[in-house]
């Protein structure tokens, strides 16, 4: 709270997986119902290019709705740091101790607050109050290519393999195998098993597999 923000990637590891989940889930989606729409008359290459399409769409909504995010925020904090600054300590503390999580408030004193209230008060008065750079643009383009990206492997089988039902199945393959890898990493971030969030990755992959089979995909 009382320096600039730390060095730090782009995008952490749950920003990462999570857009790739994304992408993956649509993909599952658009692949899955490959067969009706090549049924209906469509080349698969039209539909693929209409996947990446929509992924694309996705992805720049993605992006644009992070950068909000991101602005908001920023600025909510700037403002909390603001109001500390400008209060008087006792109203400054309630809000400060109103900001925190549950669990951190009943473990903070009133003296471990009126500490970091008076350090606050104590900062000089910043007029860098921007709440985006260059760095959040780089995030926002970076989730882009994410969902954009996560589309490519369940995609390749239709470019490679003649039979429709057969190329669906591969595709479906693919993606579930990738969401298995992907809750394995997910679970190890957390610090636990990587088994149970792989498998409950992997098995909603394989739930839309199964409904989209269902519709006839």
């Amino acid at each position: 709270m009382n320096g600039p923000d730390p060095v730090r990637p782009v995008l952490d590891p749950i920003d990462r997986l999570s857009e790739v989940i994304f992408g993956l889930l649509m993909a599952l989606s658009f692949t899955g119902t490959m067969s009706v729409a090549v049924g209906e008359g469509d080349k698969v290459g039209t539909v693929l290019w209409a996947a990446l399409g929509c992924n694309l769409a996705w992805g720049i909504v993605d992006g644009v709705m992070f950068a909000l995010t991101t602005a908001v925020e920023r600025a909510k904090r700037l403002n909390f740091i603001e109001d500390i600054r400008i209060l008087p300590s006792a109203e400054a503390r309630l809000i400060f101790l109103a900001e925190m999580p549950e669990d951190i408030r009943l473990a903070t004193s009133e003296a471990d607050a009126e500490n970091v209230v008076t350090r606050i008060k104590s900062l000089p008065a910043s007029d860098h109050r921007r709440i985006m750079g260059i760095r959040d643009v780089g995030a926002a383009v970076s989730i882009c290519l994410l969902v954009i990206a996560s589309t490519l492997p369940p995609s390749m089988p239709f470019l490679f393999v003649d039979d429709l039902p057969t190329a669906m199945r591969v595709s479906n393959v693919v993606s579930v195998a990738m969401l298995f890898l992907i809750g394995a990493r997910l679970g190890n971030y957390m610090g636990r098993s990587p088994w149970p969030m792989a498998l409950a990755m992997s098995a909603i992959g394989s739930f839309l597999v199964v409904i989209t089979i269902a519709l006839g995909g």
